[in-house]
């Protein structure tokens, strides 16, 4: 894992860190690679938190009590440092169930994180909300868009996804799963796909992650790439 001992001033003037979703509809549609509905796609997509959907460690960085502002797009704590996700991430978790046609097919969402502090990770996905996907649309928590399950507490990510598959009867097979430290790469011996980032998750992480999903399953890269 690269060493990130960074201050809470540096996290916020980090650009990363800075940049909030917006309170407008998302702007970011689907890549062409997740909208094509001749692709397969995992069945469930799995996201670690510190490091992948924001910029801080939530046990370390953050001092609670939270209060988001009035968009809800950051918090802010007791020492008055903003808390938000990476950039891409609001669109991100907002459009892509919308991938396979939505319905019966959409693809749903967990979360897998070994946080020591599992109450302040919650408060933070209810505190941050996401642009709404349509003009006229409310925007929604970003706890709420989790439907595939989230395991929230330390140890081993093998208990975690172990859980996850009970609750949802995907195959894990068909999971891929965002995380920043490679030890958690021992989640693949369960069979499931792990896409290692490590500034954060983007668009192109996400198309990345699918990619490798797919050519593990025997299809190859999409054309033109």
């Amino acid at each position: 894992m690269i060493p990130r001992k960074l201050s809470k001033q540096a996290l916020a003037l980090s650009p990363s860190s800075t940049t909030l979703a917006s309170p407008t509809a998302a702007s970011s549609s689907l890549p062409a690679s997740l909208a094509d509905p001749s692709l397969p796609l995992p069945r469930l997509i799995v996201f670690d938190l510190d490091y992948t959907l924001w910029p801080f460690w939530v046990d370390t960085h953050v001092t609670p009590p939270l209060k988001p502002n009035a968009q809800h797009s950051a918090a802010t704590d007791r020492c008055g440092e903003d808390f938000a996700f990476y950039g891409d991430v609001p669109a991100i978790l907002q459009t892509l169930p919308q991938a396979g046609g939505g319905g019966a097919n959409r693809i749903k969402l967990g979360v897998a994180s070994r946080t020591s502090a599992p109450g302040l990770a919650r408060d933070l996905l209810k505190m941050l909300h996401l642009p709404p996907a349509n003009e006229g649309d409310k925007a929604r928590r970003a706890l709420d868009v989790f439907d595939g399950g989230m395991e929230i507490y330390p140890g081993s990510k093998i208990r975690h996804f172990e859980t996850l598959q009970k609750r949802t009867g995907v195959r894990f097979e068909d999971m891929l799963f965002f995380d920043d430290e490679s030890r958690n790469q021992e989640t693949e011996r369960l069979g499931l796909t792990m896409r290692l980032v490590r500034d954060g998750v983007t668009w192109d992480e996400v198309e990345l992650g699918v990619e490798e999903w797919r050519r593990r399953r025997g299809y190859g890269r999409r054309e033109g790439s």
